[in-house]
Protein backbone atom coordinates (compact mmCIF):
# COMPACT_ATOMS: atom_id res chain seq x y z
CA UNK A 1 0.00 0.00 0.00
CA UNK A 2 2.85 2.44 0.45
CA UNK A 3 3.36 2.35 -3.34
CA UNK A 4 -0.21 3.59 -3.94
CA UNK A 5 0.26 6.33 -1.42
CA UNK A 6 3.55 7.17 -3.11
CA UNK A 7 1.86 7.41 -6.53
CA UNK A 8 -0.93 9.59 -5.16
CA UNK A 9 1.62 11.84 -3.52
CA UNK A 10 3.55 12.13 -6.80
CA UNK A 11 0.40 12.94 -8.76
CA UNK A 12 -0.67 15.54 -6.24
CA UNK A 13 2.80 17.02 -6.18
CA UNK A 14 3.30 16.41 -2.51
CA UNK A 15 6.28 14.12 -3.04
CA UNK A 16 9.53 14.97 -4.76
CA UNK A 17 10.23 13.23 -8.05
CA UNK A 18 13.51 11.34 -7.95
CA UNK A 19 16.22 11.51 -10.60
CA UNK A 20 15.17 8.06 -11.87
CA UNK A 21 11.58 9.27 -12.27
CA UNK A 22 12.77 12.39 -14.08
CA UNK A 23 14.96 10.35 -16.49
CA UNK A 24 12.06 8.00 -17.26
CA UNK A 25 9.70 10.90 -17.96
CA UNK A 26 12.34 12.53 -20.18
CA UNK A 27 12.77 9.34 -22.23
CA UNK A 28 9.00 9.06 -22.70
CA UNK A 29 8.82 12.71 -23.76
CA UNK A 30 11.71 12.33 -26.24
CA UNK A 31 10.09 9.24 -27.79
CA UNK A 32 6.77 11.06 -28.19
CA UNK A 33 8.49 14.02 -29.88
CA UNK A 34 10.29 11.69 -32.35
CA UNK A 35 7.01 10.01 -33.33
CA UNK A 36 5.27 13.37 -33.74
CA UNK A 37 7.76 14.77 -36.25
CA UNK A 38 6.79 14.77 -39.94
CA UNK A 39 9.22 13.35 -42.51
CA UNK A 40 11.77 15.86 -43.74
CA UNK A 41 14.15 16.02 -46.68
CA UNK A 42 16.72 14.13 -44.60
CA UNK A 43 14.33 11.16 -44.52
CA UNK A 44 14.13 11.12 -48.33
CA UNK A 45 15.82 7.70 -48.50
CA UNK A 46 12.88 5.85 -47.03
CA UNK A 47 10.44 7.99 -49.04
CA UNK A 48 12.06 6.94 -52.31
CA UNK A 49 11.22 3.30 -51.53
CA UNK A 50 7.65 4.14 -50.57
CA UNK A 51 4.87 4.16 -53.14
CA UNK A 52 2.15 6.66 -52.34
CA UNK A 53 -1.45 5.47 -52.29
CA UNK A 54 -3.82 7.45 -54.45
CA UNK A 55 -7.07 8.64 -52.91
CA UNK A 56 -10.17 8.13 -55.02
CA UNK A 57 -13.91 8.56 -55.19
CA UNK A 58 -15.73 5.73 -56.98
CA UNK A 59 -19.45 5.93 -57.67
CA UNK A 60 -22.00 4.79 -60.21
CA UNK A 61 -24.59 6.28 -62.49
CA UNK A 62 -27.22 4.33 -64.38
CA UNK A 63 -24.76 3.49 -67.17
CA UNK A 64 -21.24 3.94 -65.74
CA UNK A 65 -18.87 3.38 -62.87
CA UNK A 66 -16.86 6.57 -62.40
CA UNK A 67 -13.54 6.98 -60.60
CA UNK A 68 -12.24 10.46 -59.71
CA UNK A 69 -8.92 11.31 -58.14
CA UNK A 70 -6.89 14.44 -57.48
CA UNK A 71 -3.59 14.06 -59.30
CA UNK A 72 -2.18 17.57 -59.43
CA UNK A 73 1.23 18.09 -60.98
CA UNK A 74 1.19 14.93 -63.10
CA UNK A 75 1.13 14.87 -66.90
CA UNK A 76 -1.37 12.55 -68.64
CA UNK A 77 1.48 10.57 -70.20
CA UNK A 78 2.78 9.79 -66.68
CA UNK A 79 -0.49 8.08 -65.68
CA UNK A 80 -1.33 4.46 -66.49
CA UNK A 81 -4.86 3.06 -66.08
CA UNK A 82 -5.11 -0.73 -66.40
CA UNK A 83 -8.15 -2.98 -66.16
CA UNK A 84 -7.65 -6.71 -65.60
CA UNK A 85 -10.45 -9.08 -64.69
CA UNK A 86 -12.49 -7.22 -62.08
CA UNK A 87 -9.76 -4.83 -60.94
CA UNK A 88 -8.76 -1.34 -62.09
CA UNK A 89 -5.28 -0.03 -61.29
CA UNK A 90 -4.13 3.57 -61.58
CA UNK A 91 -0.36 4.17 -61.48
CA UNK A 92 1.68 7.27 -61.98
CA UNK A 93 4.56 9.40 -60.89
CA UNK A 94 4.70 12.95 -59.62
CA UNK A 95 8.10 14.25 -60.69
CA UNK A 96 9.91 16.98 -58.81
CA UNK A 97 10.80 19.84 -61.15
CA UNK A 98 13.09 21.66 -58.71
CA UNK A 99 16.06 21.02 -56.46
CA UNK A 100 16.25 22.04 -52.82
CA UNK A 101 18.51 20.89 -50.03
CA UNK A 102 17.08 19.71 -46.73
CA UNK A 103 18.42 22.83 -45.03
CA UNK A 104 16.36 25.06 -47.36
CA UNK A 105 12.99 23.55 -46.42
CA UNK A 106 10.65 25.10 -43.89
CA UNK A 107 7.98 22.44 -44.58
CA UNK A 108 8.13 19.35 -46.77
CA UNK A 109 4.67 17.82 -46.98
CA UNK A 110 4.10 17.21 -50.70
CA UNK A 111 4.58 13.68 -51.97
CA UNK A 112 6.93 13.27 -54.94
CA UNK A 113 7.42 9.89 -56.54
CA UNK A 114 5.42 6.87 -57.66
CA UNK A 115 1.85 6.28 -56.58
CA UNK A 116 -0.80 3.68 -57.33
CA UNK A 117 -4.22 2.46 -56.36
CA UNK A 118 -6.05 -0.76 -57.24
CA UNK A 119 -9.73 -1.34 -56.57
CA UNK A 120 -12.11 -4.16 -57.28
CA UNK A 121 -14.89 -3.15 -59.64
CA UNK A 122 -18.35 -3.69 -58.12
CA UNK A 123 -19.93 -4.58 -61.48
CA UNK A 124 -18.81 -5.91 -64.86
CA UNK A 125 -17.64 -3.18 -67.24
CA UNK A 126 -17.13 -2.95 -70.98
CA UNK A 127 -13.33 -2.58 -71.08
CA UNK A 128 -13.36 -1.62 -74.77
CA UNK A 129 -15.33 1.55 -73.98
CA UNK A 130 -13.38 2.80 -70.94
CA UNK A 131 -12.14 6.39 -71.14
CA UNK A 132 -9.93 8.54 -68.92
CA UNK A 133 -9.04 12.22 -68.92
CA UNK A 134 -7.12 14.64 -66.74
CA UNK A 135 -8.47 18.16 -66.35
CA UNK A 136 -7.43 20.76 -63.78
CA UNK A 137 -5.59 18.12 -61.73
CA UNK A 138 -8.62 15.79 -61.53
CA UNK A 139 -8.39 12.36 -63.16
CA UNK A 140 -11.76 11.00 -64.30
CA UNK A 141 -12.05 7.37 -65.41
CA UNK A 142 -15.40 6.40 -66.94
CA UNK A 143 -16.10 2.67 -67.03
CA UNK A 144 -19.32 1.84 -68.92
CA UNK A 145 -21.27 -0.96 -67.29
CA UNK A 146 -21.43 -4.15 -69.35
CA UNK A 147 -24.76 -4.96 -70.97
CA UNK A 148 -26.58 -7.33 -68.72
CA UNK A 149 -27.37 -10.73 -70.13
CA UNK A 150 -31.01 -10.86 -71.06
CA UNK A 151 -33.04 -13.32 -69.07
CA UNK A 152 -34.74 -16.05 -71.03
CA UNK A 153 -37.63 -18.00 -69.66
CA UNK A 154 -37.35 -21.70 -70.39
CA UNK A 155 -40.51 -23.75 -70.62
CA UNK A 156 -40.31 -27.01 -68.76
CA UNK A 157 -41.86 -29.87 -70.69
CA UNK A 158 -42.67 -33.46 -69.81
CA UNK A 159 -41.14 -36.60 -71.26
CA UNK A 160 -43.25 -39.45 -72.40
Amino acid sequence: MPKDKNLINKLMGTQTITEDDDAELGAISDEAEEKDQAPTASSEDWLSEYEGQLTIDMFQTKDNVIIKSTIAGVRPEDIDVTIANDMVTIRGERKRDFEASSEDYFYQECYWGSFSRSVVLPVDVDIEQVSADLKDGILTVILPKAAKAKAKKVKVGTRV
